[in-house]
C-alpha cells in the first residue's frame, strides 16, 4: 500500500467513502492536510488532520479497520516532528476507530461533542515520542 498527498481529483473517491458531496472533499483537500493510501491504484482510506495550538487534531479517518492504524501513523509523525500531542474525535458507533486509536497509544480523554445527533469520545496522545 501506497500513502500520498491527496489531489482535488481524489475528492470523488474520498466523497463516496464518506457519502458527502464531491465539493465538500474538494474543500478538505485545500483547506487541510490530506494523505490517501492506495492499495493497486485504488484509495482504499484517507486521514485529514491539521495543526493548532501545540495540537494536531485528526479531523478525519475514513476507510476499514485494516488501514486505520496505518492511516493514523501520518498525523502522528508530524506531531512527534513538531514535539505536539495529537487529538481525535471519534463517533461512539466507531468500534474500529477506536480501537485503532489504542493501539496507536490514545487513551480516552472524556466526551467530545455531538455530530449530526451521534455521540463521540475525544481521545488524546499528550507525548506521541513515547509510542513512536
Amino acid at each position: 500500500m501506497k500513502l500520498r498527498d491527496a489531489i482535488e481529483a481524489d475528492a470523488g473517491r474520498l466523497a463516496s467513502l464518506t457519502d458527502t458531496p464531491r465539493d465538500v472533499m474538494r474543500n478538505l483537500v485545500h483547506d487541510r492536510t490530506v494523505r490517501v493510501l492506495e492499495d493497486d491504484g485504488e484509495i482504499v482510506g484517507f486521514v485529514s488532520y491539521d495543526a493548532r495550538e501545540q495540537t494536531v487534531y485528526i479531523t478525519q479517518l475514513e476507510g476499514e479497520r485494516p488501514v486505520y492504524e496505518r492511516l493514523l501513523e501520518e498525523p502522528l509523525r508530524f506531531a512527534r516532528t513538531e514535539r505536539m500531542a495529537a487529538e481525535l474525535l471519534v463517533s461512539t458507533n466507531k468500534e474500529g476507530i477506536r480501537e485503532a486509536a489504542a493501539s496507536s497509544g490514545f487513551e480516552q480523554a472524556g466526551a467530545g461533542p455531538e455530530f449530526d445527533g451521534e455521540p463521540t469520545v475525544r481521545y488524546r496522545l499528550e507525548d506521541p515520542l513515547e509510542v513512536g
